[in-house]
Parts: structure tokens; C-alpha cells; sequence
């Protein structure tokens, strides 16, 4: 409960990253979700990804709309930046604050509701601009804090715990971001730490929109046996593409890796995405293949789970838009208000 607050000592044997931290020291308040809740799986997943990255605490801004989903923040990083905002408007909110201070790494956590329904429009236009962040979406099918109706992902005949059957097509999510133009996209099972946690870091490490759409099961309201989003549903029907390395540097790779065929993909700040291929036609690299891949899965009711597309060489908004270097928040007066001349020059380009 909220008002149990967690122990502060940490016991001294406890594994420490590169900058001397816990994984203790990446947690956030105890989570007040239900018992089982796939979330706080994503929660533990974000918590132990930012740990094996070793990155600095203060230097991550987590940010989220309204629902279940948008509670979770409060339970990971406690010592990030943090903001709560309104349903559906979280993508917006972030997008400013990435143009603000650019040199944060910014975490978006969403959910179907918060971005399949009243945040739709706003999802896309932040997938498509580009910025250079991590959105996550819990995806659980329903809305868990109105007490279960279909939410937008819902796929059409699944069931829900009283019996309702949902009508209406699905949004699916991976799909529309692969058509906005988002560099990074994969999909994952909150169940599958060992699949999402690699995720997490690779879309950390890269630069550019990263979409990460996380199954993960309502215990509440649909995790009974007819639900395509429940537990038991996407272990039957997982269908991953490949599994996922992350490697952070240009060192000597001394790792042993199970045999097969395997794709390196070097990204933007010399981190390494290695990817084992468990589907010898599947490639990585091609758009229209991956959204193609998806359909003919989604028509035989498999759900496709891992790094579906990637783009090492994908341009963020403040490329696009060629903007200083330094953030807005340290720019000081006379950089910010270069004066009449520097006005007349850049209307003078427009004519």
C-alpha cells in the first residue's frame, strides 16, 4: 500500500552497474495495482533495463496520461523526472519537453485506452514527427479503472469475463506505427521478461521514435480463457520473430550465443543490437514485409512478439528541424532573443 513505505537500507552484497547503483536504487513506491497485474511486470522489466545500462537516474524523464497504465511511473524510477498528464494528451506533453531539453531520455508509458481511444491522434502525430523517445503501451484490452468494457485493441470475438463478446475490429497498434514511420517497433509479453527486457534497452539506445506495444494481461477484468489478451492465450499463440541482444559499446563480444543465424545491427551511438533469427524469412529491415508478416500472423490468431523493424540510420525531430544543439532550458537571453537583424534575416528567407 502507498503508505508502507519501502526499507532504505540495502543490504551491502546487493549487485551494483557501472555508476555503483542497485537495482534497488532504479525502484519507485509500492505498487497499489491488483496482485498479478502484468504492469508491474513491465514496471520490474523498465527497472532492471535502466540498471543493466547503468544509466543515471536524474537523467530520464517518465511521462504518462491517465489509467492503470499511466499509474505505473509512480512505481519505477523514483528518482527521474516525472509528469502525470491528461488522458490521452501524454504524447504532446513529451513532445515539448523533448524539444526543451533534448539531452533527457524520455519514457512515455501509455495505455490501449489512454492511446488507441482519446489519445489516438495524438499517438500518431508523435510517431511520426519522430522524437526521440520510448513509448511504451500496456496493452491489457480493456479499461481497468471504468471496470473492464473493451478498450480499441480488443481484438473482434474476443470475450470478456462476464461473458460480453467484442464486436467492433481492433486497433492494432504496431501496425499504425509502422505506417507513421517509427524507426523502432516491437511487441512483447509482460510475462516474458527475458524478451523485454532486451526491448526496453535497445529502444533506449536508439535514436528516434521506438513503439514497444506490451501484452499484458487485466487479472481483474480479462485474464479468463476466451480473452486473446489473457495469460494463458498469448503463451499459446506467441509467435516470436527473433530474440534480442544488447550490446552497449564497441567492445570484444566474449559472450557465447546459441547456434544459428544472426543480424548485427550497429546503431547511431556505437551500441549493438544483435539479433538471433528464429524465422528464416522474417528480415527486420523491411517495412512493408513486417506489416505484411504481422496480418498474415494476425489472420491465423498468432500474436507476433520481438523487434518487428528497425532503422539504425533514422533522423529525431530535432534533426528533422535542424535545431541547436544546446537545450532551450540552458540557452541564455542573448541567444534567445538575437535581436532585429537576426528577424529580418529569417523573414527575408521567406519571401
Amino acid at each position: 500500500m502507498t503508505y508502507l513505505a519501502k526499507p532504505k537500507l540495502h543490504h551491502p552484497a546487493m549487485d551494483r552497474n557501472a555508476l555503483g547503483f542497485t537495482r534497488r536504487d532504479y525502484e519507485g513506491a509500492i505498487s497499489t495495482l491488483c496482485a498479478g497485474c502484468g504492469h508491474d511486470s513491465i514496471s520490474a522489466s523498465l527497472i532492471q533495463a535502466c540498471f543493466e545500462l547503468g544509466l543515471p537516474p536524474h537523467r530520464i524523464a517518465k511521462l504518462s496520461g491517465i489509467g492503470c497504465s499511466s499509474k505505473t511511473p509512480t512505481y519505477f524510477l523514483g528518482s527521474s523526472h516525472g509528469f502525470n498528464s491528461v488522458h490521452g494528451r501524454m504524447p504532446s506533453v513529451l513532445t515539448g519537453a523533448n524539444l526543451a531539453n533534448r539531452d533527457l531520455i524520455y519514457l512515455g508509458v501509455s495505455g490501449d485506452g489512454d492511446s488507441a481511444s482519446i489519445g489516438l491522434g495524438q499517438f500518431a502525430h508523435c510517431i511520426r514527427r519522430a522524437v526521440n523517445m520510448v513509448y511504451i503501451v500496456e496493452n491489457n484490452g480493456v479499461y481497468g479503472l471504468t471496470k473492464g468494457q473493451f478498450s480499441a485493441t480488443a481484438d473482434k470475438g474476443s470475450k470478456a469475463r462476464r461473458g460480453a463478446v467484442n464486436t467492433d475490429s481492433p486497433i492494432d497498434l504496431v501496425a499504425l506505427a509502422l505506417q507513421l514511420g517509427a524507426s523502432y517497433v516491437a511487441r512483447s509479453f509482460s510475462g516474458d521478461k527475458a524478451q523485454l527486457v532486451p526491448l526496453i534497452k535497445g529502444a533506449i539506445e536508439h535514436k528516434g521514435a521506438a513503439f514497444i506495444d506490451v501484452i499484458s494481461p487485466c487479472v481483474a477484468f480479462n485474464n479468463n480463457p476466451e480473452s486473446t489478451k489473457s495469460f494463458d492465450y498469448v503463451r499459446a499463440h506467441n509467435e516470436a520473430v527473433n530474440m534480442l541482444d544488447v550490446i552497449v559499446g564497441r567492445d570484444e563480444i566474449t559472450a557465447d550465443y546459441a547456434p544459428g543465424t544472426m543480424i548485427d545491427v550497429a546503431q547511431h551511438d556505437g551500441s549493438i543490437l544483435r539479433l538471433r533469427k528464429l524465422e528464416a524469412d522474417y528480415d527486420p529491415s523491411d517495412r512493408a514485409s513486417a506489416v505484411s508478416y504481422l496480418m498474415r500472423h494476425q489472420a491465423k490468431g498468432d500474436i507476433v512478439t520481438g523487434l518487428l523493424y528497425v532503422d539504425p540510420n533514422a533522423r529525431d525531430l530535432h534533426e528533422a528541424h535542424d535545431t541547436v544543439s544546446t537545450p532551450l532550458n540552458e540557452l541564455n537571453e542573448a541567444e534567445l532573443v538575437p535581436g532585429l537583424s537576426a528577424l529580418e534575416k529569417i523573414n527575408a528567407g521567406l519571401r
